[in-house]
């Protein structure tokens, strides 16, 4: 489950924008027939914060970082209209959004042409962030942005050169950031906002997907039912925002947007996308308006090294997490930066094989036929609705969910026939389960207090392995 904040319900903005550039950049071999293409891209000079002497991959790899931003502006800084607003679901333009950086996708190609391995860092994570302390990795785009803009208006800095400047140092800030958390070399690196990845679909055409379970959620426009269909660009929009109402949140939405590049990546192999002149010319066009790239990365040369991103030939992880917890009135990832390192160094390097794990937390035993009440105590609104969501995952029924006074421990009781269960939900939270001679037969009730922080969802639900070579996977 993910703590849902009063800001977030306000108004969703996050986005699946770097999955988008993955997409086009796994096309980039077309460049090589439009070499016009370079002469009209964005570039910037972020990478230079890493200094003239830092890390590069060997053997010919690559370390691509994708950055996808939750911005309602173009890359100019000009606010998208309300036409370009509309199919996104992403409100009337009245609140333009921030400099979140609300999806981070890491990605190795080895120079030898064997498997890519991508790997998304969930946007909460509590993380060191160079010259801001700890914080959430999504903010630090917008801290540097925000101090940079500052300044320069000082300077008397005007648009959009202001917008551009200020945008780089935001860049910088995540790329410093990134690179301090998992110690690997950042080779190359390219962003694209909210609207690049409308746009990209759009110029792709429909995208066929699939969904375990029928979906409904008023944030993000997401409203599909289960199993295989198709989407086109404003339903994929919706379909790799969506969070709320998912047993995992965040975590599943990140499942989401790596599901969606395996589902392209099918697209592209199976129906001869990349010889079709029209779609490769509306794809040229939309990356030299909603994608930035380093000064350094060379169409062409990458062109060579990326085959296997529209082969299919790529691998998604999603980076563990040690607990949830709240920081400063704020729901966050707590991590262990050496095991993420580890973790990153033996898929990148000794791939395909992952740093070990730990073993699989214990399943309940009889959750078909047990009901779990869920009644939030604490400061956290919607905990009770997220807990009693991912109990439901867990294969439990669902049972009252509901409000009570606020209390400060979370308390665990049981009916008869359910104690070994909530035994295995109590241990969860830290306390002990008790039996209750008022709660029916095969009932559970969890009263969670001002001290819960939702439970990290099982080892399954965090990670699993996303292979676009075995066609177009299911995911929640």
């Amino acid at each position: 489950m993910v703590r849902v904040s009063h800001g977030v319900r306000v108004a969703v903005r996050a986005t699946a924008a770097a999955v988008s550039l993955a997409l086009l950049m796994g096309s980039a071999w077309v460049w090589d027939t439009y070499r016009g293409l370079d002469s009209g891209l964005r570039r910037s000079s972020a990478l230079d914060v890493l200094g003239s002497n830092a890390a590069r991959s060997s053997h010919g790899d690559m370390n691509l970082l994708l950055i996808g931003l939750d911005s309602r502006r173009n890359m100019d800084g000009t606010p998208l209209t309300a036409a370009q607003l509309a199919p996104l679901n992403a409100g009337d333009g009245s609140d333009l959004g921030g400099y979140n950086t609300n999806t981070l996708l890491l990605i190795h190609i080895p120079g030898d042409g064997s498997r890519a391995t991508a790997v998304s860092i969930p946007r909460d994570d509590y993380v060191q962030v160079p010259g801001y302390g700890m914080q959430k990795i999504k903010e630090a785009y917008g801290l540097a942005k925000a101090d940079a803009d500052s300044r320069l208006v000082k300077q008397g800095v005007q648009e959009p050169q202001r917008e551009q400047e200020s945008r780089d140092a935001g860049r910088r800030s995540t790329i410093a950031t990134i690179e301090n958390l998992l110690k690997v070399p950042i080779d190359h690196f390219a962003e694209v906002n909210l609207i690049g990845f409308y746009d990209i679909v759009q110029a792709l055409g429909p995208v066929t997907v699939c969904l375990n379970h029928a979906v409904k959620d008023s944030y993000s426009g997401a409203d599909f039912p289960a199993g295989v269909q198709t989407l086109d660009a404003s339903q994929a929009l919706a379909f790799v925002r969506q969070r709320h109402g998912l047993p995992n949140g965040d975590l599943d939405r990140t499942h989401r947007q790596q599901a969606f590049v395996a589902a392209v990546s099918h697209k592209l192999r199976t129906e001869g996308l990349l010889t079709d002149l029209g779609k490769l010319q509306a794809l040229i066009g939309v990356t030299k308006k909603d994608v930035v790239i380093d000064n350094k990365l060379d169409p062409l040369t990458f062109a060579e090294t990326a085959t296997s991103l529209t082969s299919g030939n790529v691998d998604f992880y999603t980076l563990p997490i040690v607990r949830y917890a709240t920081e400063n009135g704020q729901s966050v990832n707590i991590v262990d930066p050496a095991a993420l390192r580890a973790e990153v160094k033996a898929l990148f390097t000794d791939h395909p094989k992952p740093a070990a794990k730990p073993a699989p937390a214990p399943k309940p035993t009889n959750a078909a036929n047990e009901t779990v009440d869920v009644y939030n105590g604490g400061n956290t609104q919607g905990l009770a609705a997220t807990t009693s969501r991912q109990l439901v995952a867990e294969g439990f029924r669902a049972g009252t969910v509901d409000s009570v006074p606020t209390q400060t421990a979370t308390r665990v009781t049981y009916g008869t026939g359910a104690a070994a269960d909530a035994a295995l939900i109590a241990g969860r939270y830290h306390v002990t389960a008790s039996a209750d001679s008022s709660l029916a037969a095969g009932h559970i009730r969890i009263d969670l207090g001002t001290s819960a922080d939702p439970v990290i969802p099982p080892e399954g639900s965090q990670g699993g392995v996303i292979h676009p070579s075995g066609g177009i996977p299911c995911v929640n």
